[in-house]
């Protein structure tokens, strides 16, 4: 059976998907939402709150927002896989 993906992965995932389609000009919701896997709502609250916490960044456009991984969402991504593969290590999965 299939198990829920916690709050953490889901964090991960979106901060990967920024930093997989990162474009100068960065990226829309949309490919979040892709990468997320994540109803509108929920994605909304969650980009609002890595913005807040400095692991995305917002860039506005005449078109609309689009969302950069930050310096910050890389260190994030580098200490959670070092993290993972140490749970691994040892037979465990986040």
């Amino acid at each position: 059976m299939p198990s829920n993906r916690t709050q953490l992965k889901i964090i991960t995932d979106v901060l990967k998907t920024a930093r997989d389609n990162h474009q100068e000009e960065g990226i829309g919701i949309s490919t979040l939402l892709r990468g997320g896997n994540l109803p509108y709502n929920r994605l909304k609250a969650l980009v609002a709150n890595l913005i807040q916490h400095n692991l995305l960044e917002e860039i506005v456009h005449e078109k609309g927002r689009r969302y950069k991984i930050s310096l910050k969402g890389y260190e994030f991504l580098q200490t959670y896989f070092r993290f993972e593969e140490f749970t691994r290590s040892f037979g465990l999965e986040l």
